[in-house]
């Protein structure tokens, strides 16, 4: 399961008020093409998706075993929190409308605070679109969903995306443990970027 930065932020109920308010309220489409909030009948394209150890293998928070089920729980859930204000789960569609990637961004409204959790298609990792996504996604969840904080986990040995977090500017932050849904422990490296760093860097 999720866990909230090690950074503790104060925050003003105005400002938590704002957060579950912007991610209630949020428009997938503002994106790009094909980016949309998961539904129900999106369990079995995301179960295929997922079921390939290419994509989900360094995924820790997943429910497993992947089935339609499981992921129609999965997106009942991730529904729940955006009313609630508090996660979403995107998927990118491909030209044939398959889901070709998703993303789960987990938020702490009242401590002004995010995760993201995410993965593409294998036939399109390698490619640089993958960074170039999560660039986007990075600075979509600052500006849209309002937050001042964003931490991030990978496994100590998921090489490909711990070379994107470091470019992207987060900071390594040592390691820590993450929980997957069946209790057992991955221990991850662990890494903080704040909203003013991230302008800072990409000019925003």
């Amino acid at each position: 399961m999720s866990a909230p930065p090690k950074t503790v932020l104060t925050v003003t109920a105005e400002e938590e008020a704002a957060i579950r308010a912007a991610v209630r309220g949020v428009d997938a489409a503002a994106l790009g093409p094909g980016r949309t909030v998961a539904a129900p009948g999106d369990a079995a394209a995301l179960a295929f998706l997922l079921a390939d150890p290419a994509v989900s293998g360094p995924i820790y928070d997943i429910p497993r075993p992947i089935t339609r089920r499981r992921m129609a729980d999965w997106i009942e859930r991730s529904l729940e929190e955006k009313q609630a204000g508090t996660g979403l789960l995107l998927l990118t569609l491909g030209p044939a409308g398959e889901v070709a990637g998703y993303s789960k961004i987990t938020v702490w409204p009242d401590r002004s605070a995010a995760e993201l959790a995410g993965a593409v298609r294998a036939d399109r990792q390698g490619s640089g679109r993958g960074a170039a996504g999560a660039g986007q996604m990075f600075g979509w969840i600052f500006e849209t969903l309002r937050v001042r904080l964003i931490g991030l986990t990978a496994a100590l040995d998921n090489v490909r995306s711990a070379k994107l977090i470091d470019a992207s500017g987060f900071q390594r932050m040592g390691e820590r443990d993450a929980i997957r849904p069946d209790g057992t422990v991955r221990r991850s490296i662990y890494w903080e970027m704040t909203r003013e760093a991230w302008r800072a860097k990409w000019g925003q």
